[in-house]
């Protein structure tokens, strides 16, 4: 579908006007609602981003936050990101201009510091975070009412031991010691706190497992949205976390039975208060009982009331409740009096949807964890309701269940019989992450049931504003990539499969149940046609970890399509692979593991799996500052190779600092410095990528040399060490190489790369005797495996040199089922297991994100000229 009619005018001395937005997951729409979201724009076009405004289809302006996230060469600005607050009514339809002067906000935030605090004043809320200590919140409030108090971060950790006789269980609770709190954004509509820290043993002085937690603060809001951000530092065998989570304190006021609980469930709210109306006589005295239970305060005041209170008042005041998601299909509500009493069942159900609220007479909290039967075991707790001090937890791994193990599922490694990466054992988490994120609104009165659901609706997506697709392709971001046309009848066969492809995936992930903690957003590498399940039990045939970076595919194809679904599967892979692949701390820091049955199991350590183009399209379309940090962590990757040389298993150390690859290894540093220089303008960064270029242009066979060299991360010089050697052509460009190169082709305008890059693709595809010709005997065609890899390359070539016949054998690739490794038109199956499954038996995640990813290159560049005989089959065979 396309949306022409959404592209922006443009006006020569005006620039843009009117560049139209559209919710992609919109706010709750019955309360204000801070969002954020980033914008691209074409080269030249905008300066500074102070004059940016928003408006709505009737003219009326909304107060706008904004700033510069990247800039093209020139100077000029290539994405601004921007915060707004939209009122209870949200406009279907937005636009951003230029040149308009900006309204200021009616509310404004405004962010106070002291020596001590960090002061928040929405103009709604008033937060106060301390500088040190245990708690990450100290108090907040709306007007003079306290509605929430010691916000902490709560860590159990759980050690083993064996005995002759038994195993010894031992638990030690950890809370949070507040490091460092620095305020990155301070309004006038956005503010943003970040904090850091470790877990400290409660009573001692032995801490470990570092965070990052960031508060975010809109004005004229109610809400705080929270990121939390947990890195494991502990020893496997020794460190077992039994419970991770964040606490609040409650100062609730009220009768127990004006006390309530609510838990969002699957079609509506679970609520309960601490003392029920209920009794044997009285069972709805004057309607209180039905108001109770629909959250409202009841008060007994007349003359008539005597008795019924007097029942009430002998009824059991429950104190505790938790709602428990132990699977991604199941979830319990329990409930007692006290610690000393037993916890009874309250309800089942499948899903909840991870919301729940605690409030008194005075009013409440509601939290809400985003993901959180995606990423279970999660549970949500209240404790002592009818206390002067009552408390929530979420619990982002649930201490009712199993307690992490992150041991290895193996003692030793399996390179040969199940694709594993090195005999060398690396299969360590310590460094590894994992990135939760809560919503908080207060209130100071009951809110409804219905109102609450809603909050717990929207909350589980990310509320976004997006331009068309027509907008992202225009402005040249992200590189080389097409756009849908369903006008041409073969176009749309090739449509078909690209949706089909990601159709199964997510079905995929629902059917396989692709979910919990540590596997939520990932995928599995390669299928068993046999056990008709996927090698989930197999070495290097297990989770994918990015392995020809099928984040890239989902991320284009949402740019493609503007859908909702493609983003949040394209998110959820983001949020896993930037954080659970890859190492953040230790002797690793800044890689990441390849592929295997444990994401950080594989002794391969690699810059790949970290790269910067893997999670900088979620960074610009958010603005989210957890992924910006990564982004900047992995700009100097590149020295991580000092210490692990990625090629130590077939180069012997020489005069050289480390080795790499051109591709994936260079081309991954490449993807690092070329996001750190766009998002900075540090021309250190600028000038390690021309190096690199210039070091590869001398080289004998340029970009084809090598493909492994000597290197120095220090400058980023390539020393050429000789051509043929170990490295495998495939791997320089099955990783994401074309991508990123293609982008840095298209903003350096440098003649000699886009040379270089259009004589890789066409000589890819070379005979083998021709490649032997031009190449004195070195190269050979057994070098040049898997050619479907190349096949965007080949297009790329076919295109910068108009060359028709490169165009055919581009499409062949593709095409051609013993080129394509893939049977097309993709088809699935209905088989009976253990359970029914809908399958493709022949299915490999590697085949398909590359063979999506080529076509979506292919389909631009050579997309007029694909051979009507090639489909001639499918036409066929589709009807």
């Amino acid at each position: 579908m396309r949306y022409d009619n959404d592209i922006p005018n443009i006006d020569v001395e005006k620039g843009v006007t009117g560049l139209k937005l559209h919710w992609l997951n919109a706010p709750p729409r019955d309360t204000a609602a801070g969002t954020t979201w980033g914008v691209p724009w074409k080269k030249g076009e905008v300066q500074a981003c102070e004059a940016i405004s928003l408006v709505d289809e009737s003219g009326q302006q909304t107060a706008l936050q904004s700033w510069p996230m990247a800039f093209w060469p020139d100077g000029s600005v290539k994405w601004t990101g921007h915060a707004a607050v939209f009122p209870e009514t949200n406009h279907e339809s937005l636009e951003l201009s230029l040149n308009h002067r900006n309204i200021e906000p009616m509310l404004k935030l405004t962010i106070k510091e002291t020596g001590a605090h960090v002061i928040i004043d929405t103009g709604k809320l008033t937060c106060i975070v301390p500088k040190k200590g245990s708690r990450l919140i100290e108090s907040i409030k709306i007007g003079d009412k306290r509605l929430g108090t010691n916000g902490q971060l709560i860590a159990i950790k759980e050690s083993r031991e064996n005995t002759k006789d038994e195993k010894i269980f031992r638990q030690v609770k950890m809370i949070s010691d507040v490091q460092n709190v620095v305020v990155e954004q301070a309004g006038p509509i956005r503010g943003v706190v970040k904090i850091q820290g470790v877990h400290r043993q409660e009573g001692g002085e032995h801490d470990q497992f570092p965070f990052t937690v960031r508060l975010y603060f809109y004005g004229g809001t109610d809400t705080i949205h929270i990121v939390h951000t947990f890195l494991y530092d502990g020893h496997p065998h020794e460190d077992f976390i039994k419970g991770l989570g964040m606490t609040f304190q409650l100062p609730l006021k009220g009768q127990p039975w004006n006390r309530h609980v609510r838990f969002a469930g699957e079609k509506g709210m679970f609520s309960e208060p601490s003392q029920l109306l209920l009794t044997r006589r009285h069972q709805n005295h004057k309607g209180r009982y039905r108001r109770q239970i629909d959250g409202q305060a009841v008060h007994f005041e007349d003359s008539d009331d005597r008795e019924p209170l007097e029942h009430v008042t002998q009824n059991a005041i429950w104190n505790d409740f938790k709602l428990i998601q132990d699977s991604a299909d199941h979830y319990k509500i329990i409930k007692r009096t006290g610690p000393d009493c037993s916890w009874i069942d309250a309800g089942h159900g499948h899903r909840a949807k991870g919301l729940m609220y605690a409030g008194g007479e005075n009013g409440g909290l509601a939290v809400q964890l985003k993901d959180f039967w995606q990423k279970y075991p999660s549970t949500l707790e209240v404790s002592r309701l009818n206390d002067e001090a009552s408390s929530m937890v979420v619990w982002f791994w649930s201490p009712e269940t199993e307690a992490m193990d992150l041991r290895h599922y193996d003692t030793s490694t399996h390179v040969l019989s199940a694709y594993e990466g090195f005999d060398d054992m690396r299969a360590t988490p310590v460094g590894i992450g994992n990135t939760s994120q809560i919503n908080l609104k207060c209130f100071d009165q009951s809110p409804t049931h219905e109102e609450l659901y809603n909050l717990a609706e929207r909350w589980q997506s990310t509320p976004l504003l997006v331009c068309q697709p027509e907008y992202y392709h225009r402005t040249g971001v992200f590189g080389v990539w097409s756009l849908p046309d369903d006008h041409d009848p073969q176009k749309r066969l090739l449509e078909e499969q690209l949706d089909l492809a990601l159709e199964f995936y997510m079905h995929e992930v629902e059917q396989r149940k692709w979910y919990g903690y540590w596997h939520y957003g990932d995928v599995m590498h390669t299928y068993d046609r046999v056990r008709h399940q996927w090698r989930y039990d197999l070495g290097g045939f297990a989770w994918q970890n990015t392995e020809l970076v099928p984040n890239m595919w989902l991320w284009y194809a949402f740019l493609r399509s503007g859908r909702a679904a493609l983003f949040d599967f394209a998110e959820a892979m983001t949020r896993h692979t930037s954080e659970v692949d890859c190492y953040h701390l230790g002797d690793y820091a800044g890689l990441g593991s390849r592929h295997n049955v444990s994401h950080w199991g594989c002794g391969c350590k690699e810059a790949r799996i970290s790269m910067a183009g893997l999670h900088r399209y979620y960074y610009y379309l958010t603005a989210d500052e957890r992924i910006g940090d990564l982004l900047r962590d992995v700009r100097d990757a590149d020295h991580a190779t000092v210490r692990l040389d990625p090629m130590r298993e077939y180069v012997e150390k020489d005069a050289y600092p480390t080795h790499a690859r051109v591709g994936p290894d260079w081309a991954a540093f490449t993807s690092n410095w070329f996001t750190e220089w766009e998002r900075t303008g540090n021309g250190v960064y600028l000038d390690k990528i021309t190096n690199g270029i210039t070091c590869l242009k001398s080289m004998p066979y340029r970009l084809l040399s090598g493909p492994t060299h000597g290197y120095d991360p220090s400058n980023g010089t390539l020393y050429h060490l000789g051509d043929g050697l170990p490295g495998g052509y495939h791997m320089i460009i099955a990783f994401g190489a074309p991508q990123v190169w293609m982008e840095l082709d298209q903003v350096l305008e440098d003649d000699t790369l886009s040379d270089m890059l259009a004589e890789f693709g066409a000589f890819y595809v070379l005979s083998d005797e021709e490649k032997r010709a031009r190449t004195q005997g070195v190269l050979t065609d057994d070098m040049f495996s898997w050619p479907m890899f190349a096949s965007g390359m080949v297009a790329y070539a076919a295109a910068r040199t108009e060359d028709s016949t490169l165009a055919e054998t581009a499409w062949s690739l593709l095409l051609d089922e013993q080129q394509s490794h893939m049977n097309l038109p993709l088809t699935t199956e209905d088989i009976e297991t253990y359970r029914t499954f809908t399958e493709i038996p022949w299915i490999s995640t590697n085949a398909i994100s590359q063979w999506c990813l080529n076509m979506i290159v292919a389909l631009e560049l050579i997309g007029d000229k694909i051979p009507e005989g090639l489909l001639t089959e499918w036409k066929t065979s589709t009807k």
